[in-house]
């Protein structure tokens, strides 16, 4: 079952009355955790305040929007298309969502650790040696590792650092309520099984490995900004899985990344950040977020790519292509098995 007691206090985005702003019509929505910073920014409030709006976030797991009865909410804004159009047909939403910017997953490792992966095979770097920063990351070759149970004690070069022990796995968020642990599971499986999960026979097929990718974690958390955070300050896991949002947003804010380097999956899913419009005043949020070229540069110095106009992105990132891949031309993109078969396969990867 999903778990919805997760939800975190409300964060106001905006008031009425605020300073200059024109803050007239107060919004409700529950939120992606990963969104919690673009909404507080002060910037972010104001240009809404601007516009006539003030907006009260409130956090949750994607997949746990869908047990909350939402009451009340004007906008739920998960963090992929796939738990947004589930909760469209469930609350008879007539018109569509809205996706106003999205962010690929990625995997973040710290150069020393990213060397020894391409050594061995699971990735390929970017850049000059011993300065690289971008790479990709080879998910056929880590899953055939993941099968074999392989260590980190068995690559060559790893036994240099004294930090890369036990199993090869990378770190996610829990997949039951959290997106970016839930495609995790869906690119997983859309290589271990050659093509889509779409039935029970691909859930069968594919359990036994991502029992495997899931086991070594013990208990994982429901957003990515805590291990992303814990990766930073050198505490945390090896392997991460992050989106690129939260790596493109510390280098737009020109924050230290120390060693970090950035590993595309060579076959991954993009998190489309999906509002789903539960009143009128919601879906006016929506398209101010899609349509207004303000909002939308703050949503890419949050890191987050705007949807239809790549350019903006592209301008921004500019400055940071050594660690930014901007075009993603050599990444596959896998589709999202449907809610019923990605919860099926959450629940089995804990079984």
């Amino acid at each position: 079952m999903l778990l919805i007691g997760g939800v975190a206090a409300a964060v106001v985005a905006g008031r009425e009355d605020q300073g200059s702003g024109t803050a007239t019509k107060t919004v409700r929505g529950v939120i992606g955790s990963e969104k919690s910073e673009f909404f507080a920014d002060p910037d972010v409030v104001k240009a809404l305040a601007d516009k006539g709006f003030a907006v009260k976030t409130e956090t949750s797991g994607s997949w746990a929007m869908e047990e909350m009865p939402l009451t009340g909410y004007d906008f739920a804004f998960p963090a992929s298309e796939a738990p947004g159009k589930e909760l469209a047909t469930k609350h008879g939403v007539q018109g569509g969502v809205l996706r106003p910017f999205y962010s690929p997953l990625v995997v973040v490792a710290h150069r020393p650790v990213a060397e020894v992966l391409a050594r061995n095979g699971l990735a390929a770097l970017d850049g000059k040696p011993g300065a690289e920063a971008r790479g990709t990351f080879r998910m056929g070759p880590f899953l055939d590792a993941v099968r074999a149970d392989r260590t980190w004690q068995q690559l060559k070069g790893a036994s240099a650092h004294a930090e890369l022990n036990g199993t090869v796995f990378i770190s996610s968020t829990d997949p039951e309520t959290s997106n970016s642990g839930a495609l995790y599971l869906a690119a997983a499986s859309f290589v271990a099984n050659g093509g889509l999960v779409s039935d029970a026979g691909g859930v069968d097929r594919t359990a036994p490995l991502l029992r495997k990718l899931i086991a070594p974690q013990g208990a994982q958390k429901t957003s990515s900004d805590a291990p992303f955070r814990d990766f930073i300050s050198g505490a945390g896991n090896p392997l991460v899985l992050v989106y690129e949002s939260q790596v493109a947003s510390m280098l737009l804010q020109k924050q230290d990344v120390g060693d970090l380097v950035v590993l595309y999956p060579d076959t991954t899913v993009t998190s489309d950040h999906t509002l789903v419009p539960l009143t009128d005043d919601g879906r006016a949020l929506g398209g101010l977020l899609t349509t207004d070229k303000r909002l939308r540069e703050l949503a890419v110095r949050h890191g987050f790519r705007p949807q239809g106009v790549p350019a903006e992105f592209t301008a921004a990132t500019a400055g940071y292509t050594a660690y930014l891949d901007q075009t993603l031309t050599s990444v596959h993109q896998a589709p999202v098995p449907t809610t019923k078969w990605l919860q099926a396969m959450a629940r089995r990867s804990r079984s």
